[in-house]
């Protein structure tokens, strides 16, 4: 199960995630930022309240991050739990992705 809340404040797009990001979640997470991607310069990804992310949630992420680098914005992972984070660490995600 995965709820993902989105608040827009102009060209800011701040994406609230909770719950277990995989194979079968990462679509909508995906389809969330694909909507919002294009008027965005600055993306935010507040991971507080996500439990768990696979391989197919880090890819979502590692996409974002890039098509935001290409267009000369910016992506942030935000409030990562320490669960994540050591995923991000495992992964070398905690070198690639910015995390405030």
């Amino acid at each position: 199960m995965l709820n993902v809340n989105v608040e827009e404040n102009g060209s800011e797009v701040v994406f609230y995630v909770e719950g277990k990001l995989d194979t079968m979640t990462s679509p909508q997470l995906e389809a969330e930022i694909e909507k919002r991607i294009d008027s965005a310069n600055k993306i935010i990804i507040d991971v507080k309240k996500l439990q768990y992310v696979s391989s197919a949630g880090l890819r979502v992420f590692l996409a974002a991050d890039q098509t935001m680098e290409e267009k000369g914005g910016e992506m942030n992972m935000r409030n990562v739990p320490e669960s994540v984070m050591d995923i991000f660490d495992m992964t070398g995600f905690t070198n690639t992705l910015r995390i405030i």
